[in-house]
């Protein structure tokens, strides 16, 4: 599949202009959005949504930025599943969010790369995607 998966921490750093991320965040969407196509699942459109009031606000931010919805297909819900069972299982806390294990399941079955500042949680349960970060 051609694109990348974009984290919704990178997108609320600039919706929300967070004054430590939000130039990384931008430089990067743009970067990237440039040479090919940006994507958000259901997972991260909800995640996002904390940062409008309204959701007409929300679907135009996201049809001015070029991010395209993407399905997440049913091998990566099971992979999802089965890498959150392991987090859990290594002691993983609670309060851990799953929708991050959705997020990397769906990069990983897609084989897209992942824009994202929460570099340990998927380079640990999904070792295979291409991470696109800070530093």
């Amino acid at each position: 599949m051609q694109g990348v998966l974009v984290d919704s921490n990178v997108i609320l750093d600039v919706y929300l202009d967070d004054p430590e991320w939000a130039d990384w965040s931008e430089a990067t969407l743009e970067q990237y959005g440039a040479v090919t196509n940006l994507y958000i699942n259901a997972i991260i459109y909800s995640e996002i949504s904390i940062g409008f009031k309204r959701i007409e606000t929300l679907e135009s931010a996201i049809l001015r930025s070029g991010l395209q919805m993407l399905d997440i297909p049913k091998e990566a819900l099971f992979l999802a599943g089965k890498a959150f069972l392991r987090y859990r299982k290594n002691k993983g806390m609670k309060r851990s969010p799953l929708p991050d294990f959705y997020i990397g399941a769906q990069a990983a079955i897609l084989g897209m790369d992942l824009i994202t500042r929460d570099l340990r949680r998927y380079g640990t349960y999904f070792p295979r995607v291409i991470l696109i970060s800070p530093g």
